[in-house]
């Protein structure tokens, strides 16, 4: 028996990383952000210096994951290509916000 990847729940998770570390830029960096899930207006309030690379298409991707697939619904099934690529986008903002703040701010890693 073939198992099935929840795709749309890898999407989900995917994008709280990439909103949660910008936030976490924002917060060491002393910018006010308004409440919101979307990572274009974020990334928007980052400085052109330590801006992380996102690209626009990948932007949208990630905001429209944190609302259209928190429930199911009436959406695209997401294929498992796509899924794997938005933990890549995760993976990459996570290692790059982590390369600019110092290692004082970051959590300490479990055994």
């Amino acid at each position: 028996m073939k198992r099935r990847c929840p795709t749309d729940t890898v999407c989900f998770h995917a994008q709280p990383c990439v909103e949660k570390y910008l936030k976490g830029l924002l917060t060491f960096r002393g910018i006010a952000f308004t409440r919101t899930h979307n990572i274009e207006e974020l990334l928007f309030l980052a400085p052109a210096a330590v801006r992380p690379r996102i690209e626009t298409d990948e932007q949208g991707k990630l905001t429209a994951y944190a609302t259209v697939t928190r429930y199911p619904g009436d959406y695209e099934p997401i294929s498992l290509k796509e899924a794997r690529q938005a933990v890549l986008i995760a993976r990459r903002i996570r290692k790059e916000i982590r390369g600019l703040l110092p290692a004082a701010a970051l959590p300490e890693r479990g055994g």
